[in-house]
């Protein structure tokens, strides 16, 4: 299989919502490491390392979020696989 990285930025209603505590568990259920954190400016960042197909995955499901999210915009950066995480978690700060 063909991991892949993705960097990603989530914008719109995204804070307040649970959407960290929603996308973890979206994550884990996908087998997917890296990490997601609200920005300084309103919006959700996360890194997702995985299986291509099940990042890919991961950020169609971003687009919509949880529950009482109203997700705008994701942006994605695709970057070089690292390896480097052991799960997936939620961090609260730079």
């Amino acid at each position: 299989m063909e991991k892949a990285r993705a960097h990603i930025f989530i914008s719109g209603r995204v804070q307040g919502v649970f959407f960290r505590a929603y996308t973890e568990r979206a994550a884990q259920e996908r087998a997917i490491k890296g990490w997601v954190m609200n920005t300084h400016d309103g919006r959700v960042e996360a890194v997702l390392e995985g299986e291509k197909e099940k990042v890919e995955d991961m950020i169609r499901w971003c687009h919509q979020g949880s529950p009482h999210s109203r997700v705008k915009e994701v942006s994605v950066d695709w970057e070089e696989y690292s390896g480097e995480f052991k799960d997936f978690s939620v961090r609260y700060s730079y």
